[in-house]
């Protein structure tokens, strides 16, 4: 496996530094030395995800993960390690060398083809647009008001209705069979037949952040089924993870994203002067596209289609939006189905209006509940003040909750007292259910749980730290006195028997310590080690003390072997001389403190 210099790892991971680049993906707040945030990784509603500037890793208390800066982004972005590298490299401006052949560099070139691949067809559809044999596709968007800037900007395109004449041209490119399947731009049938996977469609690129060509999305110009299909998820695409448009939405000027469902509603938006539209590619938003827009605005608006469909897929984004901690809003339009057709009915101006009046999460809940209920009923008003406290008792801001109190209680003559009595109400149940819970299933910190099944002790875990962080000052004692044999765990063995094979290497320089160690189990361990307070005052008598109860230990295991051994039948001989041992035994025990 292809290993960067430890040197190098170095430089790149001092230019990322570890709360800037966590706080791009997780709300961190200062307590103490530390940062603490939710958890990426897994639900949770009080934080136990910390990052340490000073050690320059993170770890989550609740879920166990843990490691460094490499760690971090390798796991949310879902990339290997070297993927990983090269993109904090890049990021930080740190030029990396050629890497020889492996089985990670081949994979690496592989998607570099795939891009390579993706990037000419995207120039192959999109002048195949102008073709005379593309007629269908150019009436469609002549009909769609769409100008030839527009076109280019986003390069659309047209495949051509026929089975093989993407493949051939890829062909013709020096590409292998291998590159073009990677792409799935192009299939296998089961009698060997290679058919390109777009035909006669209006063809829509999808890039990346970084403006790489990732996947496309094909439109079919008449009345088959179905009407859209794109590119499967392969090397270089994961459809949750990406973002229509947000290559180009990002270089816009305004501090706001607006999110709408399809591709054409997003051009549509863009050539008119809202160029600050992305879509969602057909799926229900996920939490990673919920990290992109949080991380490349201040304010996220929700455009959906005011159908159904569009109203469950509304909800779905806000919450996600709101669980991370977004400034979110909810576009309302009137008068069209979808932002396409509203902003070519009544012009951006009037959609930029639209914009600006885009309702919170709270007053559109509200919306939705009222739609349910007729409120001159004294049954449907009484339920309504019950789910509007509900949604009140989730808002942890005084102030703001105290706004939609006082605006809820004008406009639907509720008296705020009413208001604030249901809300006690809800969380006295919520204080309640927590105790109960509490007391019926006690929480087991990870220390505890990790101690109950492995029998660890806090002892073995010292060694492990003071090794990792005084390496000079601790490994030359701890190595004479403390041997790998004596630890009880297998998993402490293994780390302190590597530990001790760097030293003696004469590699002291911990700070990539993580990356010693390929099990993601022992990152996540070493990582909270790392993160434990031993509330260490005085070094040198640290280390001294844990020598001593280790040479203790000994002493006493041995001591219980003689008396075993005593009160067994034995030579007068032999008798003497454990005798004369344990007494020494009982001697050193005694100087020791």
């Amino acid at each position: 496996m292809v290993r960067y210099s430890d040197e190098l790892i170095d430089e790149i991971k001092n230019r990322n530094d570890i709360v800037d680049v966590i706080s791009q993906y997780v709300i961190l707040k200062r307590s103490g030395r530390n940062f603490f945030g939710l958890c990426p990784f897994h639900k949770e509603k009080s934080p136990s995800f910390a990052v340490s500037p000073d050690k320059q890793i993170f770890h989550c208390f609740g879920c166990g993960v843990g490691g460094n800066v490499f760690h971090f982004v390798s796991k949310i972005e879902n990339m290997s390690f070297i993927e990983t590298v090269q993109m904090l490299a890049e990021k930080s401006g740190v030029e990396l060398p050629t890497l020889e052949n492996s089985e990670d560099t081949e994979k690496m070139m592989l998607k570099s083809k795939v891009y390579e691949i993706n990037q000419l067809t995207a120039q192959f559809y999109h002048e195949n647009l102008y073709k005379p044999s593309a007629k269908p596709a150019q009436e469609y968007v002549k009909k769609r008001k769409l100008d030839n800037q527009t076109l280019k900007k986003f390069l659309i395109g047209y495949s051509p209705n026929s089975n093989q004449e993407l493949y051939q041209y890829l062909k013709s490119k020096g590409f292998s069979d291998k590159e073009i399947l990677a792409s799935t731009l192009v299939n296998r049938t089961n009698d060997g037949r290679y058919i390109d996977r777009f035909r006669g469609r209006l063809m829509f690129t999808i890039q990346d952040v970084r403006d790489r060509v990732i996947a496309f999305g094909g439109r079919v110009l008449d009345d088959s089924k179905p009407k859209y299909i794109n590119s499967s998820e392969n090397i270089v695409y994961s459809k949750g993870r990406h973002l229509f448009g947000m290559n180009i939405a990002k270089k816009s000027n305004t501090k706001k994203l607006l999110v709408v469902e399809g591709y054409m509603d997003a051009i549509s938006l863009h050539q008119r002067g809202i160029d600050y539209a992305v879509a969602s590619l057909g799926t229900a938003m996920t939490e990673a596209q919920g990290r992109l827009l949080r991380n490349s605005a201040e304010q996220v608006i929700i455009g959906y289609d005011a159908d159904g469909a569009g109203q469950a897929a509304t909800m779905r984004g806000l919450e996600i939006l709101q669980n991370l901690g977004c400034d979110v809003r909810i576009l309302q339009i009137e008068g069209a189905k979808d932002p396409d057709e509203y902003v070519i009915k009544y012009g951006p101006e009037r959609f930029q209006k639209c914009v600006d009046k885009a309702i919170s999460l709270v007053e559109y809940k509200v919306k939705m509940l009222k739609q349910g209920l007729n409120l001159e009923m004294a049954n449907d008003k009484i339920k309504f003040l019950k789910e509007i406290a509900k949604i009140l008792s989730s808002v942890t801001n005084e102030i703001e909750r105290e706004v939609y109190i006082e605006q809820i209680s004008l406009e639907y003559k509720i008296t705020k007292e009413a208001i604030y009595a249901e809300i006690t109400k809800i969380q006295q149940k919520n204080t309640s259910s927590v105790n109960k819970l509490q007391r019926a299933k006690p929480q087991i910190t990870a220390e505890k749980q990790t101690t109950e099944n492995e029998q660890e002790s806090k002892s073995e875990r010292l060694v492990i730290y003071l090794l990792i962080n005084y390496p000079q000052e601790a490994y030359p004692i701890l190595k004479e006195n403390i041997p790998v044999e004596v630890f009880k765990s297998e998993r402490n063995r293994q780390i302190v028997k590597k530990l001790y094979e760097e030293f003696e290497k004469g590699n002291t320089n911990t700070e990539n310590v993580l990356n010693w160690f390929e099990k993601q189990e022992i990152i996540n361990y070493i990582s909270w080690i790392l993160a434990y307070d031993f509330e260490i005052t005085e070094l040198h008598k640290c280390i001294e003390d844990i020598v001593n109860l280790y040479k203790k230990e000994k002493l006493i295991a041995r001591r219980n072997a003689i008396i075993k051994q005593l009160e067994n039948n034995q030579t007068l001989e032999n008798t003497t001389n454990l005798e004369q041992e344990l007494n020494q035994i009982i001697i050193q025990l005694a100087k020791i403190k």
